[in-house]
């Protein structure tokens, strides 16, 4: 999606570490495989004459090959929610789990932020603060669902389900809060549906990687014995 700062990408990669970094990495890993590329075109039209034959071809041809280096070393700075901060969080993720991770990356991005805001004092550059207010909201963000992700963490956890996407027992309590009336309850003590209303829920979504799937697929079967 293109916006006034550049482009987005949305993916939803399962939660786990691996697969959270090839995710992030791909966008990157364009501007690396890019950067030879455009770098050789443009030697290349330096070295035919495009520079005085074709000047306007010539000029967009160094812009590109100019914004698609910036990108790439802003992108990879270690700054959250930036490509490099997620990288960084994906790395960290893997010794010291998905909550810590989250909380080491969003501290480092404040830090960040707060460079990047008095680069943008000292440049005067309206579009540097507009991205600094950006970077700060995500950072706050972050920090937050890392405080909720620690807090679920140290939850007890329900024996005999478990998340069909990233394999781990649900929570124990009133987690889980009814679409209709707003109430809290626990689907796994109810088969999902709501006590306070009756409504039955078809999905149950996971408190730790945020999938919803159905509640039969959350049931792990007993052993057998032979």
């Amino acid at each position: 999606m293109l916006w006034p700062l550049g482009g987005v990408a949305y993916v939803n990669p399962p939660q786990r570490p691996g697969a959270q970094l090839w995710s992030i990495a791909a966008g990157p890993l364009v501007n690396v495989a890019l950067a030879p590329l455009l770098i050789g075109l443009v030697m290349l039209g330096r070295n035919s004459g495009w520079e005085t034959g074709h000047p306007d071809a010539f000029l967009l041809l160094t812009n590109v090959r100019n914004i698609n280096i910036v990108l790439l070393v802003f992108n990879l700075m270690p700054v959250y929610p930036l490509d490099g901060g997620q990288i960084l969080r994906s790395l960290l993720w893997f010794p010291f789990g998905r909550a810590n991770s989250l909380m080491a990356a969003s501290v480092i991005g404040f830090i960040g932020v707060t460079g990047l805001i008095l680069l943008a004092i000292y440049a005067s550059s309206v579009w540097m603060g507009i991205m600094a207010v950006f970077i700060l909201m995500n950072c706050w963000g972050g920090l937050k669902q890392a405080r909720a992700l620690a807090k679920i963490a140290k939850i007890p956890r329900r024996e005999g389900f478990a998340c069909p996407s990233c394999k781990t027992a649900p929570p124990l309590g009133t987690l889980w809060r009814c679409g209709k009336c707003g109430q809290a309850f626990d689907t796994f003590l109810t088969q999902g549906i709501c006590p306070h209303c009756g409504t039955q829920f078809n999905v149950t979504q996971c408190l730790d990687c945020g999938t919803s799937r159905p509640i039969a697929e959350w049931m792990i079967a007993p052993p057998q014995n032979n």
